[in-house]
């Protein structure tokens, strides 16, 4: 057993007794945001989440330093190479920047991208059903084998040795080689050892490599962010519900995690879009950017459907926050504050 799984923030057997309230939480929550859509002239029910799009100015402690317009529109993805260069995945494009925006390069593919990851020079590319291998150029080298008709791939993530691919259309994150052959699924729901298994309610599941040689997978339908190793052993997990501040709001957040190298978490989220810093065992600690940074985004995920919007973002060597804005099509750099503490 690993140090941090004697440390873990609770154990699998209460994590699987906490996922039952956590599910019946997100229900209430999306039929009290269904009855606020209902077209009656008063509604005593209805669901007001104003109070929640407002971010206390203390808690900020990051600003705006920069921010660019992406080349192509419906940008779904965005990856930080070894080299410090912005790739972004929009529509069919894979578009190269500066850390500064200038576009350095792009290619296209044959269909949209929906995410992407770079190691070795080499760009892993997830289609819906399929990830294809490019190098920095353009030139592909690569197309791997689908796993099936329904997997739909959301995030990439690439170790030395592999390569792990969030599946939300099998709920699952697949473990393969760097030259495309599956090694292992991590993430199916099982009873010994425990593993509750992921709730995808909407395309947003994302797995990263953190700093403590652990993969960290949002469980976005239990507002969870789960610790995994290699081999698919749940080692902790943290994180709650709720439109506070501190918790994950919604049907389904957080949908993008990022690291600073500390080990702290940058959560990113969809429908009270809002970019947060939580400590590596998932205490809160700060906020990057608030929902009212968001107007654009904060429209477009309403009570009957929140497979829109949203956003993404990455972590330069500096600290520095890359926030990638799904529907405004633009990067921001953020900062932290001089002041802050």
């Amino acid at each position: 057993m690993s140090e941090l799984s004697r440390n873990r923030l609770f154990s699998r057997r209460g994590f699987m007794r906490r996922a039952a309230g956590t599910a019946a939480a997100g229900a209430t929550l999306v039929s009290l945001r269904a009855l606020a859509a209902r077209p009656e002239a008063t509604n005593p029910w209805a669901y007001d989440d104003t109070i929640y799009r407002r971010t206390d100015p203390k808690l900020v402690k990051y600003e705006e330093k920069a921010r660019f317009s992406v080349a192509h529109s419906s940008p779904r993805c965005i990856c930080l190479t070894k080299d410090e260069r912005l790739v972004v995945g929009a529509g069919r494009f894979v578009c190269d920047y500066t850390l500064d925006g200038k576009l350095l390069s792009e290619f296209s593919l044959a269909d949209e991208v929906r995410c992407i990851a770079e190691r070795d020079d080499l760009l892993y590319v997830g289609l819906r059903e399929h990830i294809e291998v490019y190098e920095r150029s353009g030139k592909r080298k690569e197309v791997w084998d689908t796993p099936g008709s329904k997997s739909y791939f959301t995030a990439l993530a690439v170790s030395e040795k592999d390569l792990f691919a969030a599946d939300a259309g099998n709920r699952v994150v697949l473990r393969y080689d760097r030259f495309g052959k599956l090694k292992g699924r991590i993430g199916d729901r099982r009873k010994e050892p425990p593993i509750p298994g992921f709730i995808v309610p909407s395309p947003f599941f994302d797995v990263a490599l953190a700093p403590d040689g652990l993969l960290r997978v949002t469980n976005a339908g239990w507002h969870s962010v789960e610790a995994y190793t290699f081999d698919g052993d749940l080692e902790f997990a943290w994180g709650k519900p709720g439109a506070a501040i501190e918790n994950f709001c919604g049907c389904c957040n957080p949908i993008k995690l990022a690291f600073l190298t500390d080990g702290r978490v940058v959560t990113f989220e969809k429908g009270i879009p809002r970019v947060k810093i939580h400590g590596p065992d998932g205490k809160f600690e700060s906020v990057v950017a608030g929902a009212e940074s968001f107007p654009e985004n904060a429209k477009v995920c309403g009570p009957n459907d929140c497979t829109l919007g949203g956003l993404s973002g990455v972590v330069d060597s500096k600290g520095q926050i890359y926030i990638l804005d799904l529907v405004a099509a633009n990067v921001r750099r953020m900062t932290r504050k001089p002041t802050a503490t």
